[in-house]
């Protein structure tokens, strides 16, 4: 009896006191770890955000100053030629650049699903361009531009003293000698993430598909492709961020020349803020950058939410 009643008093004192002091640390230290990095979170992108949409709305010149002018930063960006062609660049380079990467990176991802040999080596090698950053990347081509020492000089010493390649040098086309350097660097992380969604098909779908008769082209153009159709809009979505925010691959290309026939928005943005002095304006241009990126990220995020509703919905 004195047994049975120590038991339960040790039980009644151990729940009266609630669960354990190291079970509520381990509740607690997930609390402990996340806040810092939400609240940072929230001080970087809306708090700062909040401030530089006010500063746009300002008079601020050199430093920030916070006579509230309305929208003229705005109508000032826009009338301005310089801005037109920065955003006419952008849309440019993103179309070619997203479109091709993708179409190189699929290409290289089938090929590589086909269980060739030394499939590692081509692996790395496809994504070696992703371990450099933009701004190595584009000083690199950029001697391969060089009419001196470049793709001009190589093959006119191999015979063809007629041949030119200088498409950073002109203004028509220096564009294109981005985009193509985007291609290169970014193909490879397109690569991987097809290859990862090519891999995770479920086999049965495939083993059924050729059972039917489906040539491999059938196979992957019925079955294959249309199930991972996710990977594509994910792989769309990454690339056109890092379209909008190019920077230092046309800073280490062309450094916006020749002129300016290859300014971009953030190109444009430093040029404002930190040679010009126009903080007020430099502030318009970075919140139409946002505004550029917020028109893919949102209707991305609503995508998501929708297609996991679906599937939680019909599971």
């Amino acid at each position: 009896m004195s047994v049975s009643a120590s038991t339960s008093a040790a039980t009644y004192n151990s729940s009266s006191n609630g669960p354990p002091l190291r079970d509520r640390l381990a509740k607690l230290v997930p609390i402990f770890v996340l806040v810092p990095s939400i609240a940072a979170s929230f001080l970087y992108v809306f708090v700062f955000t909040g401030w530089t949409l006010y500063i746009s709305l300002s008079n601020s010149t050199l430093l920030p100053t916070y006579g509230f002018e309305g929208l003229e930063n705005y109508a000032s960006l826009w009338a301005n030629r310089r801005w037109g062609i920065a955003y006419t660049n952008l849309f440019v380079f993103s179309a070619f650049y997203v479109v091709c990467a993708m179409a190189i990176g699929l290409m290289l991802a089938l090929l590589i699903d086909q269980k060739i040999r030394a499939e590692s080596f081509w692996r790395t090698i496809f994504l070696y361009p992703l371990a450099v950053s933009f701004i190595v990347t584009g000083t690199v081509w950029s001697w391969l531009y060089n009419p001196t020492n470049g793709f001009e000089f190589l093959i006119r010493n191999l015979g063809w003293t007629d041949f030119t390649f200088a498409l950073t040098t002109d203004r028509k086309y220096a564009i294109y000698a981005i985009v193509i350097t985007g291609i290169w660097q970014s193909s490879g992380f397109a690569m991987a993430l097809f290859l990862a969604g090519l891999r995770s098909v479920d086999g049965d779908i495939v083993k059924a598909a050729q059972i039917d008769g489906a040539s491999t082209f059938r196979t992957y153009r019925k079955v294959i492709l249309p199930s991972i159709t996710p990977i594509f809009l994910a792989v769309a979505v990454v690339l056109l961020q890092f379209s909008i925010k190019t920077f230092d691959l046309a800073v280490a290309l062309t450094n916006s020349g020749p002129g300016i026939s290859t300014t971009f928005p953030a190109t444009y943005v430093y040029d404002l803020m930190f040679q010009r002095g126009q903080i007020g304006e430099g502030a318009a241009a970075s919140m139409m950058i946002l505004s550029a990126l917020a028109v893919v990220l949102i209707p991305y995020s609503i995508y998501l939410v929708w297609h996991r509703r679906r599937e939680a919905g019909h599971g």
